[in-house]
């Protein structure tokens, strides 16, 4: 086993008790997803046999790789990357989590593939909480269409909302964002029955999840500092 790697999680979800002990929520509200972009499957294994379960990656081509080398049904994927919806077909068999649907199209696309593999997919609808052009997402405005339409699906069950904030050292703007995630949450959390139950916000990373979990979030999305630095930050903002 790669000891930085157990020692490395037990620092993280260390840190989660201590940061809901800070603010009155109990760790087991926190789902912890490892992101192992760029990283060996035996980094995954280490982390499988410590008892780590939920691995997100942000690349479909990668993704699918890993799912192949690691046949493991103790593993949940997620893909947390931007999605391009002619790609989904290769995710449907065994991804268990999307958390970055931004858009009418992609939960089409979901459904029609989910629904031909007898699959219910788990998925998170993104949404541009920092305004940022390049970040994926759809706009605060256009989420309720969404949920409109998802609420019409069978094999795609909407369970909650992601985001990604500003990378900045402006932690009230961070705090905002966050806040903005789960203020949009709790506006449609009761206006939806099954399939859409918005009970999870994915939102927080290594260097604010402190900020995420005192707003509310349920997911949080850390990489480097369990499995260490990557050779290249591809797309840093999208998990860490």
């Amino acid at each position: 086993m790669n000891t930085d790697i157990s020692v490395n999680l037990d620092n993280i979800k260390s840190r989660i008790a201590e940061i809901c002990h800070g603010c009155n929520r109990s760790p087991e509200e926190i789902m912890l997803v490892a992101i192992s972009k760029m990283k060996p499957v035996e980094d995954i294994q280490a982390a499988l046999e410590h008892g780590q379960t939920e691995f997100g990656e942000n690349k479909v081509q990668e993704l699918t790789q890993k799912m192949e080398q690691l046949p493991d049904d103790r593993i949940s994927w997620h893909m947390v990357g931007q999605l391009q919806t002619n790609k989904i077909k290769y995710l449907v068999d065994r991804v268990n989590w999307i958390q970055s649907v931004p858009k009418i199209k992609a939960l089409k696309e979901i459904e029609k593939r989910a629904t031909a593999a007898g699959r219910n997919i788990n998925v998170l609808l993104q949404v541009n909480i920092s305004g940022e052009e390049q970040k994926s997402g759809c706009p605060p405005e256009q989420l309720q269409a969404l949920l409109d339409y998802a609420a019409n699906l069978k094999s795609v069950r909407v369970r909650g909302l992601m985001g990604m904030a500003t990378l900045t050292e402006d932690r009230e703007r961070i705090r905002r964002e966050f806040a903005l995630l789960r203020e949009l949450r709790d506006k449609y959390k009761n206006e939806y029955d099954e399939p859409v139950t918005l009970e999870h916000l994915s939102m927080g990373m290594t260097q604010d999840m402190d900020i995420a979990i005192e707003e509310g979030a349920t997911m949080i999305r850390v990489g480097t500092a369990i499995f260490g630095a990557r050779p290249c930050q591809v797309n840093p903002g999208v998990s860490t």
